[in-house]
């Protein structure tokens, strides 16, 4: 008889807990903290994450601005309506929609960002602080996959994390953040060889890298808790990293694609907002808002 029961971390579910928990916290503040959305161009994928956003944002009661702006915008214009909002009273947090146009170079454009209004958590200085250990604004999708873990209840210091993936949006600030956990970090990428070496050592497995199938369950240990943060399309079905029927028979906890890491990234943004908002007026807990 077959005893193994696998636990799906739904990312719907948490996120939905989260966003009930802001809207509290904000119907209570004085202050409505204030989020500036920018899109560039009209890639679909881009725009549908952008109406998620702002649905998300509109339904905790945030204050919100959208720029959408056309894909043959310049980058010194794009830069000077990024100054006008770090200056915007009203806005705490920023989030400029990737990828940008091949014309416009995102690093230049993220470093322009207030860092303290940098929601996203792509600011250089941000990922400094986040690798030390003493984040301001903790990277939107590190935080997401950090809340799925612990909302587990197991216990992460000691623990070996694989991380596949060393994108800067993904597996480097999240591979960090295990890191100041006091876990046992690997990261993998496409340059690794023999990727299943490493993931078959993994307590918790993170893949972050948008090739669909990537980890089967050859190659990822029993038991193990697996976060899937990629996200492509196949024949028009959005899909993750792992092979999630045959993974899912093995593994102790398994996110699924869609409804873990993204919507969980989503309140990870309006949480951040909150927390900028707050740190930007001085206020160091609940009562003071």
């Amino acid at each position: 008889m077959n005893e193994h029961v696998t636990k799906i971390l739904s990312g719907q579910g948490l996120a939905s807990k989260m966003r009930v928990s802001l809207k509290r916290r904000i119907s209570e503040s004085r202050i409505k903290p204030g989020l500036a959305v920018v899109l560039v161009g009209h890639d679909p994928a881009s725009k549908i994450y952008v109406e998620f956003k702002k649905e998300a944002s509109e339904e905790v009661g945030m204050y919100l601005e959208t720029v959408e702006l056309p894909e043959s915008v310049s980058q010194h214009k794009l830069l000077k309506i990024v100054h006008k909002l770090n200056g915007h009273k009203k806005i705490h947090g920023i989030l400029v929609q990737l990828p940008l146009p091949d014309h416009i170079d995102p690093f230049t454009i993220m470093d322009a960002i207030d860092p303290r209004k940098d929601v996203d958590g792509f600011h250089p200085e941000n990922i400094g602080w986040n690798s030390i250990g003493r984040p301001y604004l903790t990277p939107a999708t590190a935080l997401a996959i950090w809340k799925l873990v612990e909302s587990t209840r197991v216990k992460v210091e000691g623990k070996h994390v694989v991380v596949v993936g060393k994108s800067n949006i993904v597996g480097k600030p999240t591979a960090e953040l295990f890191l100041n956990k006091n876990a046992t970090v690997t990261v993998c990428h496409k340059l690794t060889e023999d990727l299943g070496k490493y993931t078959k050592q993994a307590d918790i497995l993170i893949s972050g890298t948008g090739v669909p199938g990537l980890i089967t369950a050859d190659i990822v240990k029993k038991g193990a808790m697996v976060i899937d943060a990629g996200i492509s399309k196949i024949r028009g079905e959005v899909v993750g990293d792992v092979d999630f029927e045959s993974v899912a028979e093995k593994v102790s906890y398994i996110t699924p694609v869609p409804g873990g890491v993204g919507p969980m990234t989503v309140a990870s943004l309006l949480e951040n907002t909150w927390t900028a908002m707050r740190k930007a007026k001085g206020f160091d807990d609940e009562n003071h808002a």
